[in-house]
């Protein structure tokens, strides 16, 4: 599978859906306040947000897998996989309750992210010679999309069977400050090896820029299970792209030798995390910096990153066609949201994998085009693999 760094994205065949079933819950009861052995409640997550209705969606496989997401920013909300015990165990960080999402401090939790992931600097770009000005949300810059983003409104959303879900959103011309209506579905597939296939698809009416990703929590020994520090991580990526003080990327790669973004063997997320004299980090106040994958290995079967819980033994590999990956460390948390289980939100104790473009694409020439023309495609996509070790 070979992906172009084009404006017309490299698309995948869709999975074969299964029959279509309609439940909306969970059989599992919960038996475990911290740890999460359940998924929320669908009663929980049926309210009313900007006028419409939300509901929980709930996914399984033959396997005993189950996962559940909200039309809510088309969210990951859980998603339960068995530990070296066969413990089943919630990986996804989040809350039990849709009003949770919606107020929560931290915005973002399991999001599908729109219409650009990622900073944009001073919230502006320009394309055919007009400047756009976008919202500011994040310092001088715009991140995700601007407070009005993908994850912050509610889409319709469509079970296809017992193991996916579609969700679909119209983001019309100047929402946010982006040109163009911009046509949005994104495709959750529960697979039987316990992956979760994420695929977007969108359109547009006007040149624009397009950039989607995901932006679930993850803490592979359970939500509210404490630090990620201990996980081992490993990310196929020889450089990645340093960043000012507001994070924005300065337009060049770095190698990642001996500095403490060397991921290249499995290393724990921690072991380097505090290096005081490493101006990178400080930006970021520890990790929050996109990877360059090495290429080819972005074709969509070759896992770019794996983590490992390092309690519970549960492995998570990530697949993308896209060129690059976000690794957040959990540095902006601050235990201001109560999730799951009542358990805050501490310092690092979840951790994202984004696959993406790179940040501020529209204004770098030498970054891979995140660049929409009306008649094309937008067409990417990336799975999170769960097995044990």
């Amino acid at each position: 599978m070979k992906f172009f760094h084009q404006p017309l994205f490299f698309c995948t065949t869709l999975l074969v859906l299964a029959a279509c079933n309609n439940n909306s819950g969970s059989t599992l009861q919960k038996n475990d306040t911290t740890m999460n052995t359940a998924l929320p409640q669908a009663k929980d997550f049926e309210e009313t947000v900007q006028g419409k209705p939300t509901r929980l969606f709930v996914l399984k496989n033959a396997s005993g897998a189950q996962a559940a997401f909200t039309n809510y920013g088309a969210r990951w909300v859980s998603m339960l996989v068995p530990d070296k015990t066969g413990k089943l165990t919630d990986v996804v960080v989040g809350f039990d309750r849709v009003e949770d999402f919606v107020a929560s401090s931290e915005p973002f939790f399991g999001a599908t992210i729109g219409r650009y992931g990622n900073r944009i600097k001073g919230g502006r770009f320009t394309l055919n010679g007009k400047t756009y000005q976008l919202d500011v949300n994040n310092g001088p810059n715009t991140l995700h999309g601007g407070k009005g983003g993908f994850h912050n409104v509610v889409w319709t959303g469509q079970q296809l069977g017992d193991s996916a879900v579609q969700f679909s959103y119209t983001s019309p011309d100047g929402e946010m400050g982006f040109p163009g209506t911009l046509q949005v579905t994104v495709t959750y597939t529960l697979t039987a090896d316990n992956s979760m296939k994420v695929q977007y698809h969108a359109t547009t009416d006007k040149p624009t820029v397009c950039h989607l990703t995901n932006h679930a929590f993850f803490n592979l020994n359970g939500n509210g299970s404490g630090t990620i520090n201990n996980h081992l991580l490993q990310i196929l990526a020889d450089e990645y792209t340093p960043v000012d003080s507001t994070l924005i990327p300065l337009g060049k790669h770095q190698s990642v030798k001996s500095t403490p973004f060397d991921f290249t063997q499995p290393t724990a997320i921690g072991a380097r995390v505090n290096d005081s004299s490493n101006q990178q980090l400080k930006y970021g106040k520890g990790y929050d910096h996109n990877f360059v994958l090495r290429q080819g290995v972005n074709n969509g079967t070759t896992p770019v990153a794996t983590v490992t819980g390092d309690a519970s033994g549960i492995v998570m590999e990530v697949f993308t066609v896209e060129p690059g990956l976000q690794f957040y460390g959990g540095n902006f948390m601050q235990s201001k949201n109560k999730l799951k289980g009542g358990v805050k939100d501490d310092f690092r104790t979840a951790f994202c994998l984004e696959t993406q473009h790179f940040p501020d694409s529209p204004n770098q020439p030498t970054f891979p085009s995140t660049l929409l023309q009306p008649g094309q495609t937008y067409q990417t996509v990336s799975a999170y693999r769960f097995t044990v070790k």
